[in-house]
């Protein structure tokens, strides 16, 4: 019998019988707007060999003025239809059922051209929308209908209307953004005339046999957001209009609250869905931060859902379903939730991928054929970089040796996983050592590498990682670094000061100022955000009661510039909030003077100007890394040539990104 019976049932939906309770949520990855069709097509077809259920595209603009950004994918011509026909019949050959989503991003469209029910600048763009009048409004519906029926004209199983994370129908539902008096706007019967037509136009023009899903925020987590009763009242006119299923959207991109991040519990809004499933009676489908087969089965077991939504698991693992199946779930490639690679590139306008799967959305590039030319291969040090070049090239036909002088594989991994908030790395750390058993990687943990130990090999691989940088303070000696405080060697004091505020000191800093993680307990983190319910405040926010701080913590940094700056592009205002809740000082542009025995002295500027005493029992010392190339110098100095990956060749703040891609690059070239 299946670990996972709930997860692996079928579904049924009159028309089409899912073979699984798994979607493959919605994300944006850039691809469409390559232009590279077989690629895309590649992309889809992978995670539909995968075994997943039901999968949704990224969101494509129903018209210009709809598309999040110029130039945004969508179905306007023939020649779309033909390009996106390759997808869906790539799909249909692997086994897989594909809808495609439909997202018109009204005030959020990063455009001039920018439509919404009010012309009500939203905080997340420089553009003020344009306020539709009955004729825009017509036009906006027909326009969404026409992409419906271009979809199903393309070969797609069925459409998904976004109407959630603060897009344009969520827009015209909500007061936060609906400030009209004509029969679009006012009372809520107004307010949710759009969504319903929509969805009831849609429904007419496609027929019945074509799965229509509609996309529902639950809790929008911003002010005058919608409140229970008015969910409710959609999700039944949404059922009666005719949609297929109900998928959860939750929170507004504008949300004060992290959603999707690292630091949000896992499953962490599901208990809204429970909520709304017994108000209908079409499937209602659960999402956010659902990572793991066991987490979906407890989910669906429970009877919180009849469907889960996983997005980013499929970036990680597109194999996910059909690992589970098999019994390997021990094998599937975590999501971390790091937004590094997806959401952070998505933004940036790059090609989204994965910090742990590089392989993601470059399918038809990084190939993983097996070698016709097996060698020895060394690599030294287990991080991302030595561990990811291992399992590539053993998982290839390599005969791979790994060594580290620690005795447990993970690198710098091993200390970011102590920070509250990122216990998802225990996950992935576990996730390397179940795979360097599964391809036959010889380990030889607590054994320090040199170049007789080497010499045997036909290839040598320096992943040697970093070392921490010498800040040159006077009476430094006094200091810990952040390698003594992460791994328990030195216990801070109630004050501490910490320098260096790039991503290990702001890791640090909250390391030293929580005591117990919210991340592993759904009511402390609600409480630390100021999550409350939708039925007692619309738009579900409450005031934030984070815990007290254990420690109070100066954070400083000799750039001229607002500490945390540089961080993750989508994760670093949740980083600089839980730390201003925390009560951390932030300090830029400073000149560290002394580390004496009463803390930190300290001035500002190039004139050294202000000296003043930062007040400390403890200061740490995260004022970065250098590369450790010791033993690369000395292979070189005998006339080999090793490879030099991860941060023995580029030192960064634990750039697991930059490493697990070069190592698995280097292990499929070798």
């Amino acid at each position: 019998m299946s670990q996972f019976p709930h997860m692996l049932a079928p579904l049924d939906l009159g028309h089409v019988v899912l073979k699984n309770r798994v979607l493959m949520g919605s994300m944006h990855t850039n691809l469409e707007e390559t232009g590279d069709w077989n690629r895309v097509a590649e992309f889809y077809a992978t995670r539909a060999r995968g075994g997943v259920g039901l999968m949704v595209t990224g969101g494509m603009a129903p018209n210009l003025e709809g598309g999040v950004f110029p130039g945004a994918a969508g179905l306007f011509t023939a020649q779309d239809i033909a390009n996106h026909r390759m997808i869906t019949e790539r799909v249909h050959e692997a086994g897989g059922r594909i809808a495609m989503q439909i997202l018109h991003a009204g005030r959020y469209a990063y455009s001039p051209d920018c439509v919404s029910a009010s012309a009500v600048k939203s905080p997340i763009s420089p553009f003020a929308p344009r306020e539709l009048d009955e004729d825009g409004i017509e036009k906006q519906i027909a326009d969404i209908v026409t992409a419906a029926v271009r979809a199903r004209e393309a070969g797609y199983d069925g459409v998904e209307v976004m109407g959630s994370e603060g897009y344009f129908l969520n827009q015209f539902l909500v007061r936060h953004t609906n400030k009209r008096e004509d029969r679009w706007g006012g009372p809520y019967e107004n307010r949710m005339r759009l969504p319903v037509e929509v969805v009831r136009r849609v429904r007419a023009a496609v027929g019945p046999d074509f799965i229509v899903i509609y996309r529902i925020s639950l809790i929008d987590l911003v002010p005058d957001g919608s409140s229970w009763e008015e969910v409710v009242q959609l999700a039944r006119a949404i059922e009666a209009a005719g949609a297929t299923m109900l998928n959860t959207g939750i929170g507004w991109h504008e949300a004060r609250v992290p959603t999707i991040a690292t630091s949000v519990p896992r499953a962490a809004f599901t208990w809204l869905t429970a909520r709304l499933r017994p108000e209908v009676l079409i499937p209602v489908i659960t999402s956010n931060r659902i990572n793991t087969p066991a987490v979906a089965e407890d989910i669906l077991a429970r009877g919180d859902a009849d469907m889960v939504s996983l997005a980013r698991p499929f970036l990680a693992d597109p194999d996910f379903v059909a690992k589970a199946a098999a019994g390997r779930a021990d094998e599937i490639a975590p999501c971390i939730a790091c937004n590094q690679a997806c959401l952070d590139h998505t933004f940036s306008g790059k090609i989204s991928t994965c910090l742990v799967n590089p392989r993601a959305a470059f399918e038809t590039e990084l190939t993983l054929a097996p070698t016709a030319q097996p060698k020895t291969i060394a690599v030294v040090g287990a991080g991302p970089a030595g561990v990811s070049a291992a399992i590539t090239a053993a998982g290839r036909g390599h005969a791979v040796t790994l060594f580290d002088r620690a005795t447990e594989v993970g690198g710098q991994l091993l200390m970011a996983r102590k920070v509250p908030g990122k216990e998802e790395f225990y996950g992935l750390t576990d996730w390397f050592a179940t795979m360097l058993a599964r391809t036959g990687v010889t380990l030889r943990l607590g054994e320090e590498a040199n170049v007789a130990s080497l010499a045997a090999f036909d290839e040598v691989v320096i992943a040697t990682g970093v070392t921490p940088r010498d800040p040159e303070i006077p009476g430094q000696e006094r200091a810990a670094s952040y390698i003594d405080i992460l791994t328990g060697k030195v216990t801070a004091g109630p004050r501490v000061a910490v320098v260096g505020a790039g991503g290990i000191g702001f890791d640090v800093a909250e390391f030293l100022t929580v005591t117990a993680s919210p991340t592993l307990d759904l009511a402390d983190w609600k409480r630390e955000w100021g999550v409350g319910d939708p039925a007692e405040t619309p738009g579900g926010l409450a005031r934030p009661a984070p815990e007290a701080p254990a420690r109070s913590v100066t954070l400083l940094q000799r750039k001229p510039e607002k500490p945390g700056r540089k961080l993750g592009k989508t994760t670093g205002w949740i980083h600089r909030a839980a730390l201003q809740a925390k009560g951390v000082k932030m300090l830029g542009g400073v000149n560290y003077e002394r580390i004496t025995a009463d803390g930190l002295e300290i001035s500002f500027g190039p004139e050294r100007k202000d000296p003043t005493l930062i007040a400390a029992d403890t200061v740490v010392l995260c004022a970065g890394q250098l590369s450790e190339r010791s033993l690369a110098d000395q292979l070189i100095a005998t006339g080999l040539t090793p490879h030099i990956i991860g941060g023995a060749d580029v030192a960064g703040e634990l750039d697991a990104k930059r490493a697990i891609d070069q190592g698995t690059r280097l292990g499929a070239s070798l």
